[in-house]
């Protein structure tokens, strides 16, 4: 019983080999991934929790655990009442560089997408690492979730066309490993943080930042071109996990390798010799024997097709 032969044209086996692929690659993108945000570089601005523009005024007892400065408006008020765990650089040329160094960042953090949509009040959402966009205001009144899923570089980008305002008791919790270094809040207009809140990530702010009294700040309070005033506050630098340095693999040193092949024969240990001179023998013969096979095969295959 002779079975129909099937013939592959050349042509439809590479079609199905790229259709294969084609769906192994479909298969392996999923639908529904949320964009990763880039980091925002805060260049020498990363040191300072509290940067303006025109100038910073203070009431009631505030901690600031890191740099402060301000410029080109330089004035300080209340200084007395300020405990800077940090250096007051005022409007020293680290200040200026520092100012430099907020624009460029605000740009970068402005420039971030692809985004999602985010309106009103951000109260009773869970987020995870994206980048999220309003063309006008952002509010907060209650408590927003900031979801890192076991991923400490998981970074938070929130665009504000307008103002950020945080409400009385408001909070920002941060769960599964999400780092208060990679929350930038970039604010067109001005920021408002409520009485007694709890806020997480760095704002980048065109013109005033207020933090009413009793706000506490995991992050910085960076201001463009306005004003910032605190009142009995406590803002602290996040400590950021340094990027590791990778440790260059040793090379391992070539041991001596045999570059000659041995010539004559080989003692097999009892005193007497083995292959010695048959060499040149033996590969003919494997040679010889090799081409009988292959012309075997060849003639097989040619009976077969013309059977």
């Amino acid at each position: 019983m002779k079975f129909p032969k099937i013939m592959l044209h050349p042509g439809h086996l590479r079609f199905g080999i790229a259709s294969v692929a084609a769906l192994g690659l479909l298969v392996a993108i999923p639908g529904s991934a949320q964009a990763a945000a880039a980091p925002v570089p805060l260049g020498t601005a990363d040191s300072f929790v509290v940067l303006a523009g025109a100038g910073i005024t203070n009431t009631g007892p505030t901690t600031l655990n890191g740099d402060l400065g301000t410029f080109p408006t330089t004035t300080i008020t209340g200084p007395g009442s300020l405990t800077v765990s940090g250096t007051n650089h005022h409007g020293d040329t680290v200040t200026q560089g520092a100012k430099t160094d907020l624009v460029t960042a605000y740009n970068t953090a402005a420039g971030e997408g692809p985004t999602s949509p985010i309106s009103g009040d951000l109260t009773g959402q869970t987020l995870k690492q994206g980048v999220y966009n309003s063309s006008s205001s952002v509010g907060l009144t209650g408590a927003l979730t900031l979801d890192g899923a076991g991923n400490p570089d998981s970074v938070f980008v929130f665009q504000a066309g307008s103002t950020l305002t945080t409400g009385s008791g408001s909070r920002v919790n941060l769960i599964n490993g999400a780092n208060p270094c990679n929350v930038i809040w970039q604010v067109g207009t001005s920021t408002t943080l409520g009485t007694g809140s709890r806020f997480v990530g760095t704002v980048l702010s065109t013109t005033s930042i207020t933090a009413t009294t009793g706000a506490t700040v995991s992050g910085r309070l960076l201001a463009r071109n306005g004003a910032v005033t605190l009142d009995t506050n406590t803002i602290t630098k996040p400590v950021c996990a340094a990027t590791p340095t990778a440790t260059p693999t040793p090379t391992a040193t070539p041991s001596a390798q045999v570059t000659q092949v041995p010539k004559g024969a080989v003692s097999t240990g009892d005193g007497s010799t083995s292959g010695g001179g048959n060499t040149p023998a033996l590969l003919a013969g494997v040679l010889v024997f090799a081409g009988l096979g292959s012309a075997a095969v060849f003639a097989t295959r040619r009976r077969r097709l013309n059977s």
